[in-house]
C-alpha cells in the first residue's frame, strides 16, 4: 500500500485497518477510492517514444480471437511462476491432439474480460489460476480479480443483470499451498463468483497443493476432468486420437545470422532505438551489487546482498519483495547438452518458434538463440522431472529396458517419488541414470529426443524472489536481500548433492567480487552473464537481473501502533528494515510504538543475523522495544522462538489489547503453525476464551490485517 503523509489518515490508521483487513485494502488501492485515501509511490511511466508509429493494438476481446481462429476452448492462466502457464499449455496441447478440438492458451492479463459475457454455449472456458502470498490474485490475473469481485460487475452487453454468464461453461483449476491460511482462496472464489453469475462448472474443482505433490494432484484431477469436458462438448472420449505426437515447436538450425543479433542469455527483446527503457518483470533491471557472509563459522552461507537501484525506474516500499533472475550451473548444463548428444552444438544458433502460427506467444524465449543460452538462461532444467515428461520420452529412449524404466518411472508414483520426486532429480540426472543403468555410453544415449520437445516439457527459468531487508524510507536507492545457500543430500544411502540454483550462483558471484578462492565444491557458473553484462573481472563489478513486487507484509501507517515481529532464521530479513524504519521515525522525532522482535537460530556465535545492529537500533527506539533471542543448538533442550513468545506471553496480550500488529516471516509448515498456535494459547490462558474463541480471535486479527505472514515452505 502506498504511505501517505496526511496526518488525519495517519491517526485514523488502525481503526481503518482494522475494520476492513489486507485483502479489502489491496482491491481498494486499485480503485479510485484508493487514489483518494493514498498517495502511489509509483513512478510515472511515459510510453515509448515509437509509440504512436508502432505496430495496431492486440485484439483484447478472446471471443473474438477465438472465432477468427476457429478455437473452442480457451486456457485462460493466472501464474506468478509459470507453473500456471505450463499446465495450461500442456492442457491445451491435449485437448487439440488428443480430442480433435482447436483450443488456445492464454495470459488472462492479455485479454478484456469484461467479453465474458459474450461466449457462445458450445464453447468451453478454463481457468487455471495460481493463489499469490495471503489469498492475492498472480501479477497477471489482477484486472480479472478486480472485475469479478465488482459486486455487479460491468461485461460488455449486460443484458441480464442476474445472470450476465448464463452461457458460459467452465473448467477451474488453482494452484496453491496447504501451509497457507487462505489456500487456493483465488480459484475458490473465482469458482464462486462465476456460479453466482449464471455461469455452469463442469467437472469438480481442482486443487493442486504445492506443499504435497502439485503434479500429483494436476494429473489426479484429469483422470476426472477429462471424461466430463468430453461428455459437455459432445466428443467420445474413447476414440480419443492415440497416433504420432505432434510438436508444438519448430526448430531451426541456422547457418546464416547476424551475431549482434543472435539473443545469448538477454532475458527481454531489445528495445527499438529511440524507446524508452522500463524495467518491470519483463525487462528486470541488471543492478550493481555488492555482498558480505553475515555468517562467522561453520559449512553454511548466508549474503547480505545490497542491490543499486539508482539507474533505473524501479521503486519499493518496505515489506516488498525483489526478484533475481538466476542462471543454471555449468555442470547441469553440460550433463543435459551430454545425454542429448549436443555437446559439440551448445554454440549454433537456432530459431525456436511455435508451430501454431495463432499461438499467443510465438517464441517461448527470445529468438534466435544458442542451445548454451537456452540450457543455461531459458530452462529450468535442474528442477525434478514430471512423470507426464517421463512418460513423453519413452519412445526415444535407446533400449527396450530403458524403455521400461521410464514407463515404471512415469506410471508408478511411489517408483516416481522415490528415484525422482523426493530426491530432486532433474531431466540430466535421470537420462543419465539410464544410461549408465545399462552401461551405455552416457553421451548421446538419448540424441533421439527431439529437441523442441526439451522446451515444449522443460519451464521456463523463473526468478527467485526475496524479502527485502531495507527501509525504503532510509535507502529509497539500495534494496538488500538476506539470502542463505542452499544445499541438501537427499539420498543418505547415495550420497548426492542438491545445490539451490540461485543461491549457489550468488554465492559464486560473491566470492569473485571479494576475492575469495572459489569452493571446489561448489558446481560452476558462468557469472560474466550475456555478452559480459553482469561481471566484469577487472573492476570486480557485478550485477544481477532484478524487479520488484510489491506485497501487503506492510508495517502501520500510524507508527505508534505496537508491533510484534517473529522472524527465526532469515525470516529476520523483512524486520530489518521494519526496525531499522522505525528508529528513523524515532530520530526524526516522531513517536513510535513498542516494537518486539522475536529471532531464532541455531548458535549466538555463528548465525545470529545482524548481531552488530540491534543494539544501536533498539536503544533508539527505546526501553518499550527490544529484541528477544533463541538459540536453539545452546541449551539441552532446544528453544525455539515459540517458546520465547510464551515465555513473555503476559506482555504480548497486553500489546495486543492494545492494538498490535503480528507479523510472522519464515517456515510456513512448521514455525508459522506453532507461532499460530502460541496466539491462540493467549487467548485462552491471558484473555480467558475457550478454545475456539480463541481460534476465533486470530483470524480476527488476520482478517483486520493485525495477523501478517510472509511465509514459505
Amino acid at each position: 500500500m502506498a504511505r501517505s503523509s496526511n496526518h488525519l489518515l495517519d491517526s485514523l490508521d488502525i481503526i481503518f485497518l482494522g475494520t476492513i483487513g489486507l485483502g479489502t485494502i489491496a482491491w481498494l488501492a486499485r480503485h479510485q477510492i484508493a487514489e483518494k485515501l493514498f498517495k502511489s509511490n509509483k513512478p510515472e511511466i511515459k510510453p515509448a517514444d515509437d509509440a504512436k508509429t508502432g505496430p495496431p493494438k492486440k485484439e483484447r476481446n478472446f471471443v473474438k480471437v477465438m472465432q477468427q481462429q476457429g478455437r473452442r476452448v480457451i486456457f485462460f492462466y493466472g501464474s506468478q511462476t509459470g507453473t500456471a502457464e505450463d499446465y495450461a499449455s500442456r492442457l491445451a496441447k491435449e485437448c487439440s491432439q488428443k480430442y480433435g478440438i482447436s483450443s488456445m492458451a492464454a495470459d488472462i492479463e492479455l485479454y478484456d474480460m469484461s467479453y465474458l459475457d459474450t461466449v457462445p454455449e458450445d464453447f468451453m472456458v478454463f481457468f487455471v489460476m495460481a493463489t499469490y502470498g495471503e489469498g492475492e490474485p498472480t501479477d497477471n490475473a489482477v484486472d480479472f480479480w478486480d472485475l469479478i469481485s465488482e459486486e455487479q460487475p460491468q461485461f460488455s452487453e449486460n443484458e441480464d443483470e442476474e445472470a450476465p454468464l448464463k452461457n458460459v461453461r467452465y473448467v477451474a483449476f488453482g494452484l496453491g499451498n496447504k501451509t497457507y491460511e487462505h489456500y487456493n482462496e483465488v480459484i475458490r472464489n473465482v469458482d464462486k463468483r462465476l456460479t453466482a453469475m449464471g455461469a455452469k462448472r463442469i467437472g469438480e474443482r481442482g486443487e493442486g497443493d504445492d506443499d504435497g505433490s502439485l503434479e500429483e494432484d494436476f494429473l489426479a484431477w484429469q483422470e476426472q476432468m477429462w471424461p466430463a469436458f468430453c461428455e459437455a462438448m459432445g466428443v467420445d472420449e474413447t476414440s480419443a486420437a492415440s497416433g504420432p505426437r505432434q510438436a508444438s515447436f519448430s526448430v531451426e538450425e541456422l547457418t546464416e545470422f547476424d551475431k549482434a543479433k543472435i539473443y545469448v542469455g538477454e532475458l527481454s527483446e531489445w528495445l527499438k532505438e529511440g524507446a524508452r527503457v522500463v524495467y518491470d518483470a519483463k525487462r528486470p533491471y541488471n543492478a550493481p551489487i555488492t555482498s558480505r557472509d553475515l555468517f562467522k563459522g561453520g559449512d553454511r552461507h548466508c549474503l547480505h546482498m545490497e542491490i543499486d537501484i539508482s539507474d533505473s525506474n524501479l521503486t519499493y516500499q518496505t515489506g516488498d519483495h525483489v526478484a533475481i533472475w538466476p542462471t543454471n550451473n555449468e555442470v547441469e548444463i553440460e550433463r543435459l547438452a551430454k545425454v542429448l548428444g549436443l555437446s559439440d552444438k551448445l554454440d549454433s544458433v537456432i530459431r525456436v518458434q511455435a508451430v501454431d502460427a495463432a499461438a499467443s506467444k510465438q517464441f517461448p524465449f527470445p529468438v534466435p538463440t544458442t542451445y548454451r543460452a537456452i540450457f543455461r538462461h531459458y530452462l529450468d532444467i535442474c528442477a525434478a522431472v514430471s512423470r507426464q515428461t517421463l512418460m513423453s520420452l519413452i519412445e526415444y529412449a535407446p533400449t527396450e529396458k530403458s524403455k521400461d524404466i521410464l514407463r515404471k518411472l512415469a506410471t508408478d508414483k511411489d517408483e516416481y517419488r522415490v528415484r525422482v520426486g523426493d530426491v530432486t532429480r532433474n531431466l540430466g540426472e535421470v537420462l543419465e541414470m539410464l544410461a549408465k543403468s545399462e552401461s551405455l555410453d552416457v553421451d548421446g544415449s538419448f540424441s533421439a529426443v527431439p529437441f523442441d520437445l526439451i522446451v515444449e516439457s522443460v519451464s521456463r527459468l523463473q526468478p527467485r524472489y526475496y524479502s527485502i531487508s531495507s527501509s525504503s524510507k532510509e535507502s529509497p536507492k539500495k534494496i538488500t536481500v538476506t539470502v542463505v545457500t542452499l544445499q541438501y543430500t537427499p539420498e543418505m544411502s547415495c550420497p548426492r548433492t542438491v545445490y539451490g540454483v540461485n543461491t549457489n550462483y550468488l554465492w559464486r558471484l560473491h566470492e569473485s567480487i571479494n576475492g575469495i578462492e572459489p569452493d571446489a565444491s561448489y558446481p560452476h557458473y558462468s557469472i560474466t552473464g550475456p555478452r559480459n553484462c553482469l561481471y566484469d573481472d577487472e573492476s570486480k563489478v557485478a550485477r544481477v537481473p532484478v524487479h520488484v513486487r510489491r506485497s501487503q507484509f506492510k508495517l502501520p501507517r500510524n507508527p505508534t501502533v505496537p508491533i510484534i515481529m517473529v522472524g527465526p532464521g532469515t525470516g529476520v530479513a523483512p524486520f530489518r528494515g521494519f526496525v531499522r524504519e522505525r528508529a528513523l521515525q524515532k530520530e526524526e522525532g516522531k513517536p513510535v510504538g513498542p516494537t518486539i522482535l522475536f529471532f531464532g537460530c541455531r548458535n549466538s556465535a555463528e548465525d545470529f543475523l545482524y548481531e552488530e545492529e540491534w543494539p544501536e537500533l533498539f536503544e533508539t527506539l527505546g526501553e518499550s522495544s527490544r529484541i528477544i533471542t533463541a538459540f536453539s543448538r545452546e541449551t539441552p533442550q532446544k528453544v525455539y522462538v515459540q517458546h520465547r513468545l510464551m515465555e513473555n506471553g503476559p506482555e504480548m496480550w497486553e500489546l495486543l489489547e492494545k492494538g498490535a500488529y503480528v507479523y510472522v516471516c519464515g517456515d510456513a509448515k512448521v514455525m508459522a503453525r506453532d507461532v499460530n498456535q502460541t496466539f491462540v494459547r493467549f487467548g485462552q490462558e491471558f484473555g480467558g476464551l475457550d478454545e475456539e474463541k480463541a481460534q476465533d480471535f486470530v483470524k480476527n486479527l488476520r482478517t483486520t490485517g493485525r495477523y501478517q505472514e510472509d511465509v514459505w515452505s
